[in-house]
């Protein structure tokens, strides 16, 4: 699976997200997610949002997920060296 398509399967779910995903076998993938539905979510939420849109390739495909997720002012509030939070 490449990064491309999961970001394409995020933003399906979540239409106007900013969605970045990076990989360096196609096996294990960090992704960072800024959407406005993730406002009043926890991060369990959030992530099980994303876990939901890429279905049965989690676990597949998709061995391994780093999530950022984050709603647009919580990643306008980050600066670059904080950590991240999933």
């Amino acid at each position: 699976m490449q990064s491309t398509e999961i970001a394409e399967l995020i933003r399906a779910a979540l239409p106007g997200a900013r969605v970045d995903v990076a990989t360096e076998d196609n096996v294990h993938f960090a992704t960072r997610v800024i959407a406005a539905e993730f406002a009043g979510k926890r991060v369990i939420a959030r992530h099980q949002m994303i876990y939901a849109a890429l279905g049965a390739r989690m676990g597949n495909e998709i061995h391994a997920l780093s999530i950022d997720a984050l709603t647009p002012d919580e990643a306008a509030a980050r600066s670059p060296g904080q950590p991240r939070n999933g």
